[in-house]
């Protein structure tokens, strides 16, 4: 759940698709229809979130090309929650991640623990918001079969980004100097996996690789940047599993966790791990009910 940035993942862009269970054993053979009941499914799944709170723990390690530690990781702790803007004329919602910051490794925050270019903003884009009808223009979905031995109940679709343009490279003007965003335009694959049953989201991976970019301003040579970079390896994988809810008795599908790791030539390579726990449901008056 974490937005584009510069030494910082990319925003996460995919689509979904499944088959009821009825035409289970002979597999989905439209993806748009497969596609529309997943929809209706995120949009349930907000609704659903909404209702929650949970933890969010993020581990930030600086590595080598050869995926070596390169100094200490820096861990995060933030309370997490789904909010969902009123929904637009097409009807559906823009719905977004809202996390307060809770503890920098392992204390509370102090003005001394500048916000890190990987450091996940205070407010994101729902990774789920792009299987609604708004988003699905800007991918193409394969249907890929069922899934084999422990994923013998899912479904898979794979899945590209579309359009076409250079990589852009801008500097951030809400972090910290060093810290860039990186568009890669088109250059987005990846998987999905589906309930086969539910059509809720089981897992989404997104790969990008070997692409070379351009830094625009030649002073970031000061901050150990050149001219030209290469994007080697760029994989982000989201995870979900059910969480039981009791008063009243409850299962909803949540983000269980997100690896992310980039190899970049040029500018700083990093994996970062985010995990949530702690799940907790709140009621009228801000009570919380686990």
């Amino acid at each position: 759940m974490n937005a584009t940035s510069t030494r910082s993942p990319l925003a996460l862009s995919a689509a979904l698709g499944l088959l009821t269970a009825a035409a289970a054993a002979q597999g989905p053979s439209n993806v748009d229809e497969v596609l529309g009941h997943v929809a209706t499914r995120v949009e349930e799944y907000f609704a659903r979130a909404q209702k929650v709170v949970f933890v969010e723990k993020t581990m930030i390690q600086y590595v080598r090309t050869d995926l070596t530690p390169q100094g200490f990781a820096r861990v995060l702790e933030a309370d997490l929650r789904v909010e969902s803007d009123p929904a637009d004329g097409d009807g559906s919602s823009e719905a977004k991640v809202v996390r307060e910051l809770r503890k920098v490794n392992g204390h509370r925050p102090r003005t001394k623990d500048d916000q890190d270019c990987l450091d996940p903003n205070p407010i994101s884009p729902e990774p789920l918001a792009f299987l609604l009808p708004a988003q699905r223009g800007k991918y193409a979905f394969t249907l890929a079969g069922r899934g084999k031995g422990k994923d013998k109940n899912t479904v898979m679709v794979d899945f590209r980004e579309l359009g076409t343009g250079k990589p852009e490279v801008k500097e951030r003007s809400d972090k910290a100097e060093g810290c860039f965003s990186i568009d890669l335009p088109g250059r987005g694959r990846g998987r999905v996996w589906l309930d086969a049953s539910t059509y809720e989201v089981l897992r989404v991976d997104q790969r990008v690789g070997y692409v070379d970019f351009r830094v625009p301003d030649p002073r970031n040579r000061r901050l150990g940047l050149g001219d030209v970079g290469m994007l080697e390896r760029l994989d982000t994988s989201i995870r979900y599993k059910p969480v039981v809810f009791s008063d009243p008795e409850e299962s909803v599908l949540l983000p269980e966790s997100i690896e992310t790791l980039m190899i970049v030539r040029g500018m700083q390579s990093y994996r970062m791990r985010q995990v949530f726990s702690n799940y907790r449901r709140f009621v009228t008056g801000g009570r919380l009910v686990k």
